[in-house]
Formats: C-alpha cells, structure tokens, sequence
C-alpha cells in the first residue's frame, strides 16, 4: 500500500512539474512574440532615424529629433503626461520650492485649447489681470494650437524683466484681447490668514508647496493663542490649482482623529496604496468649512474629499475642477525629465476624482459686486414675506430666532435683517472706513455667505434637535 501511494505521489508531482513546464514554455513564447514584435516596431524608428541623418536636405540634431520623438508618443496620453528636456526640467524642479521665475499661472489643455486652471495670487500673470478659465490662443504671437503643456510653458519662459504678450479669449467677451506681463520672480505665499473676529477665522490656500502644511498650522496656532479659541475656520481653496501631494496629505492629517486620507489606484486594481491618518491632528474639535469652484483641483481636491468624506468639514461653493489622476515625476540620465500619468486618486468613500470633482454640501453661486449692483436695482416682484408686517411663517420664526442667537441683525443695517442687503450696503462704503473681516466681504460674496453658514453651525445644530 505504502508503495502505491509513493508511486501515485511520484505520478502527480511529474504531472505538475509537466504543466509548470508547458506554462513556462507558452508564456516564454508570449514574451518572445511580444519582444518580436517590439523589435520590429524599434526597427522601423531606427530605420527612419538612420535615413534622416544620412540623406535629410540639410544637417539634423540627432538629440532634437529623438526628443521630439518621445514628445510624439507622449501626445497619445493624456495632457498631464510630458517629456521634458533638461532645461525645462530644472525649472520644473525649483517650482515646488516656493520661489521662481516666471508668471505664475497654472496650465492645462482642455478639448486642444490651452486654458488657464487658475493665476496664483500676488504674481506677474495675477497682478496683469489673468483670470481663471482664460483660452490662450497665442504668446508673443505664436499659436498655441497643438501645443503640449510643456511646449506652451517654454514659449511663456525667458529672462526675469521680459515682457511677454499673451492673447486671451475670455468668457462673453466677443473679441480676443491682449495681455502683457512682465516676467519676475514668482515666490508663492500659500497660506494666507485673517482674522474674522469672535474666534472666527479666515484662511486661504493658494497652492501646496513644501511650506505650506507648517504654514498653516503655524497661522492656526496664531489665531488660537490671540483668541483664546477657534470657534470655526473658513478654509477658501479656490483657484487652488493644486501640488505637493503630501502637502495635502498633511493639512487633511491636522484636521482628523483617524480614517483615510486619499487612495491612489494604478493599472493593477490590486496595487492600492491608501494614506491614513496619523490620529496626532491637532485641531478636531471646530466647525470647519471648505470653499471651492470650478478652479479648485488636484491636492486642494483631495483636502476636500478627505474632510468631506469623513465628515470633517462642510464643502461650500462650486463643484470643482476634477484633476485626480497621480504624476510621477523620473529624472532621467542626460537631466532631462519624464513626468508621468501612473494612478488615479480616490476619495475615502471610493470615489474617483477625476473629470468629476468634489460636489459642494453648500452650493453658493461667485456674485461680482459690480453685475449684482445692476442686477439689484430692477424691480422684482413683491411676495408676501416682503410685505412689512406680513404673518410670519413657522420657518421664517426659526430663522429669526437663529439670528437672535447670532447677533446678526445688530450688525445688519437693513431693517428687516436681510443678508444679502447688508452686504450689499456694505460695498457702497469706502475700505478706509472698514475692518479687515468687512473689506473680505466686501469684495467677496461667496466669503461673507460662507462665514455666516458657520456662524450658524451651532445654532442649527440645536434647532434641529
């Protein structure tokens, strides 16, 4: 008996051996087929490359050509996939640091037409008038068109002190105009920081770059040590056109007691690499409410899922831009550099970022004080509520109770405790005359709307009790 299980072992284990062999033998003759026909394929390119250099009318660059054909291959990805030659790499590298030269604008290519994602605050291109959203159709009157984003960023480069012109077609607007900007140093402030007064405050990122985490922090602990307290934060990311990815990592880490972060997924659905609380966030215990738009993408996308997904924070504003696919950026041998698409971010609720974006808890529409001046002045049509002494309803009592407990209508010059006519009595006085919170919401619709949602956290949260 004791043999014929031996034999029987000895049967299975060459019957195994058999099947491993012939799994080697058929994927070794994929892989040759596969290299075959790779092969061939740089053949053909050597092919080319050999004919131009010998017989082309006149001399080539041989590192021009191969340059431009890895710039080729690279256009059939998407726009967020560049080559980029040492020059421009260097360049690349110093961007992060917070300080550089240039204009200050983020890119993108959008249906084959370069668009402005957003103009970083206090730099050339912000200071000339660029604004979000901006078609450039030519810089120093070379078209943009097929441009990839690094080509266009190289035209848009050259000496701090240079001028260059780029013509805009912005939105409603029927012609094309021209905008000159003066080359300088960009150095970026990222974090931003007033003081709303009662405990409140006021931050605005305007990018993520290396400082910007302890950036933040410091001006928290700022507010807190000349407060006493933080009763609640506005944190403004719009126009944020994104960065540093652990950057955006450490600012969600701050606000959170524990749960994800951000998960980046690549072409193996397997490889799933999730950033994770450190449960060390030092501010967890106030009303947090985050504004985005339209502008709003890449890292400032994933503070946004992050605390929206763990219910951290309220999301007031604009859905935002959707950028959610993850670049890794190689160095490659000659200092030239590849920046390429590897992943894709998901939100902790499993929710892919890109071409969606982060949709507001909060929809509150951009108002330009100016449209809404003109807008205001025609007549609208009387409702029963704007009748002086109407009955009130159930609901508008909640409200006035709500803004009984807020102080509000103390602060609201309009008789019948509008928001919206305070602020608009509020732009008709000169910036002299107001506090640093009154000129923000002068200037601001979406800000000072923000601001009264999270005065009212707390008092809505014992009214629908």
């Amino acid at each position: 008996m004791k043999a014929f299980v031996n034999k029987w072992k000895t049967f299975i284990l060459a019957l195994i051996l058999i099947l491993a062999l012939f799994v080697l033998a058929e994927s070794g003759f994929q892989i040759r087929a596969f290299a075959q026909d790779r092969y061939a394929d740089l053949q053909n390119f050597t092919k080319v490359l050999n004919l131009v250099e010998q017989y082309y009318v006149e001399e080539v660059d041989t590192r021009k050509l191969l340059y431009g054909a890895i710039k080729g291959m690279l256009r059939e990805l998407d726009p967020h996939t560049n080559f980029m030659p040492p020059d421009i790499f260097k360049d690349f590298e110093t961007e992060t640091s917070g300080e550089f030269g240039g204009l200050g604008i983020e890119i993108s290519v959008q249906n084959g037409i370069l668009t402005i994602i957003s103009p970083i605050e206090d730099t050339p291109a912000w200071e000339a008038g660029i604004k979000a959203g901006d078609k450039v159709i030519a810089v120093d009157g070379h078209s943009t068109k097929g441009l990839s984003l690094v080509e266009a960023s190289q035209l848009m480069r050259g000496k701090r002190g240079s001028k260059v012109i780029l013509r805009i077609v912005r939105e409603q607007e029927e012609e094309p105009r021209d905008i000159s900007i003066t080359r300088g140093s960009v150095k970026i402030k990222s974090v931003k920081y007033t003081n709303l007064e009662d405990g409140y405050a006021y931050i605005k990122i305007t990018s993520f770059i290396e400082n910007t985490a302890k950036d933040l922090e410091k001006a928290i602990d700022t507010h807190i040590k000349n407060n006493k307290k933080m009763e609640g934060l506005i944190l403004d990311m719009r126009r944020n056109p994104g960065g540093l990815l652990d950057q955006a990592v450490k600012v969600s880490d701050m606000f959170l007691k524990d749960g994800a972060i951000v998960s980046t997924i690549g072409r193996n659905k397997k490889d799933k690499e999730v950033s994770v609380a450190s449960k060390k966030g030092r501010f967890t215990d106030f009303p947090i409410i985050i504004l985005v738009n339209e502008y709003t993408a890449s890292a400032s996308e994933i503070v946004s899922g992050a605390l929206q997904d763990n219910k951290r924070a309220l999301i007031a504003g604009q859905r935002t831009f959707g950028k959610g696919s993850v670049q890794s950026v190689v160095k490659l041998g000659d200092g030239s550099g590849l920046k390429l698409t590897v992943a894709r971010y998901y939100t902790p609720s499993g929710v892919s970022i890109q071409a969606e974006g982060i949709k507001p808890d909060i929809e509150i529409d951009e108002v330009d004080p100016e449209v809404f001046a003109k807008s205001a002045a025609k007549a609208k049509p009387t409702r029963e509520k704007d009748i002086a002494g109407h009955l009130k309803g159930d609901r508008e009592k909640e409200v006035d109770k709500a803004q009984t407990k807020l102080d509000l209508k103390a602060k609201d010059p309009n008789p019948n405790g509008n928001a919206v006519a305070w602020w608009k009595d509020l732009g008709t006085k000169k910036d002299e005359n107001l506090s640093s919170r009154e000129k923000l919401f002068k200037n601001d619709y979406q800000i000072y709307q923000t601001f009264s949602y999270l005065k009212a956290w707390k008092t809505l949260k014992t009214l629908s009790r």
